[in-house]
């Protein structure tokens, strides 16, 4: 709508242009004269405006609310906050929001991040899975929290080198890196840190990319996953990644594929801490034997007794922190080294893992309501 202005306006604006020409000596020329009309034009148009901004319905209102709720998932009192300092105008609204936006999601960072999901991202012989973390399980339920972990774990598999076999990497290694994102309310190339920073706006939390990890198979294998908790494929709240490998080309792959998942599954359930019993760390191995030894000399018995009963005991200690030694959870009377023998079998040739990782949301990080507990990654060394 444009402004006329009424007929008293009119008369007003030529009463300060008179009063003006007089006051400005030497200066009455046109030029001086359109300015002044144009400033004060442009103040009652302002005027007119604002008064009719005020003016926009109730029901106007809220079907804007709604809409700019919907472009940008921020929290309706900060939606309304922003679209009555823009006099109601859902664009100006939206770049306001945006604004804010950062300058709030900076103000949370400080704040625990232990919920969240993992996504992964595979391909036949390489699977890529990332951390993204929130305060809450209802912003990890987020359409647009998990489409950016979706999207995320899928440009680091499209930018994993083809020498790497197996990586561990911090948020520093992607957050220059940039991304394309192509969804309602994200949509364009940023880069990862700047899109994490968006989203934390947009859900009124802190959001923060925590940390992933890539495996890769060589040779003639296979790299299996499985999520535990999905709210959709690709996403949840364990993951198990194992890769699985034949030392003959021949080896039929589709066997190596069924295998692999089901250990993938496994390895969420039984939480192994290592490969082999030859991979178990010296600090860990020490550090239960130290224990064992404390146990077994409250029995009283003689030394050779007791260095039995350790022994012993750190082979059951084996049997829960080893993958080839635990029990295989789709069979306890056999064992995944038995497992693995069983399908070198079947497709003619010795398969091994090679590499294994089990993660979990949270992991590691003090929670509010629990300082206590924290679980080691699992990976093959």
């Amino acid at each position: 709508m444009s402004f006329t202005g009424s007929a008293h306006a009119r008369k007003h604006a030529m009463s300060l242009l008179f009063r003006a020409q007089h006051a400005v000596r030497g200066h009455s020329s046109s030029a001086l004269q359109a300015r002044l009309l144009g400033s004060h034009l442009a103040s009652q148009n302002d005027a007119f405006l604002r008064q009719y901004s005020s003016q926009v319905s109730s029901s106007e209102q809220r079907d804007l609310i709604k809409q700019l709720r919907e472009r940008t998932s921020a929290p309706i009192k900060d939606v309304k906050a922003s679209l009555v300092n823009c006099d109601w105008d859902i664009e100006a609204a939206q770049k306001d929001l945006r604004k804010r936006g950062m300058v709030l999601a900076a103000k949370k960072s400080s704040r625990t991040a232990a919920e969240g999901l993992l996504a992964v991202a595979q391909d036949e012989r390489t699977a890529a899975v990332i951390e993204l973390n929130c305060e809450t399980d209802f912003v990890a339920r987020n359409d647009v929290f998990q489409y950016l972990a979706s999207s995320v774990a899928k440009m680091v598999l499209s930018a994993r080198r083809p020498d790497e076999t197996i990586l561990s990497f911090g948020p520093e290694y992607l957050e220059d890196m940039s991304i394309n994102l192509d969804h309602p309310k994200l949509s364009g190339e940023t880069t990862v840190q700047s899109a994490v920073t968006e989203v934390a706006a947009m859900v009124g939390e802190n959001v923060k990319l925590r940390r992933g990890f890539m495996l890769s198979a060589t040779g003639h294998g296979v790299v299996s996953s499985y999520l535990h908790t999905c709210p959709q494929p690709g996403l949840g709240r364990i993951a198990g990644l194992v890769t699985l490998e034949a030392e003959d080309s021949s080896a039929l792959i589709d066997a190596l594929k069924t295998v692999g998942s089901s250990i993938a599954m496994h390895i969420v359930a039984s939480k192994p801490l290592f490969l082999s019993k030859e991979l178990v760390s010296a600090a860990a191995l020490e550090s239960e034997r130290e224990i064992l030894r404390t146990q077994a000399q409250s029995s009283g018995k003689s030394q050779m007794a007791m260095d039995k009963m350790v022994e012993g005991r750190l082979r059951k200690y084996f049997e829960e922190v080893v993958l080839m030694e635990q029990k295989y959870v789709l069979n306890d009377s056999t064992n995944v080294k038995t497992v693995l023998n069983d399908l070198s079998k079947e497709v003619g040739s010795k398969v091994i893992v090679s590499n294994f990782i089990r993660m979990q949301v949270g992991e590691g990080l003090e929670r509010p309501e629990d300082a206590d507990g924290s679980e080691p990654v699992a990976q093959a060394a």
